[in-house]
């Protein structure tokens, strides 16, 4: 499931190490545990699609691209980032998932 793509943040890492110690606590179950997690992937996800606003545009030279199971991955040389400011990198990874594809999976689940 895509949705947890955001359990590798510092947030994610953080609730996922309180939720084990808990576990280990034997203050909640491994299946409350999982529930929580859950409703932590949708919540982010939900957060982000209502809440942000921000535009970003970039420009840069494309090395090389990917896409396997509804996930494109793109890596720029000598990319350039306009946001009012003007950011100048190296090299770029993008990582795209396909929200509503993988939207209507989990639902499915």
């Amino acid at each position: 499931m895509s949705y947890q793509l955001y359990r590798n943040t510092t947030l994610g890492n953080c609730l996922a190490e309180s939720l084990d110690e808990l576990i280990q606590a034997q203050q909640i179950t491994p299946n409350l545990a999982l529930q929580v997690l859950l409703k932590f992937d949708k919540s982010i996800n939900d957060a982000l699609t209502t809440r942000l606003r921000n535009k970003i545009s970039f420009k840069g030279h494309l090395n090389t691209y990917r896409f396997c199971d509804n996930v494109w991955t793109f890596v720029l040389n000598d990319v350039e980032f306009r946001n009012g400011d003007f950011v100048s990198v190296d090299k770029v990874k993008i990582v795209a998932v396909d929200g509503k594809s993988s939207a209507a999976a989990a639902s499915q689940d």
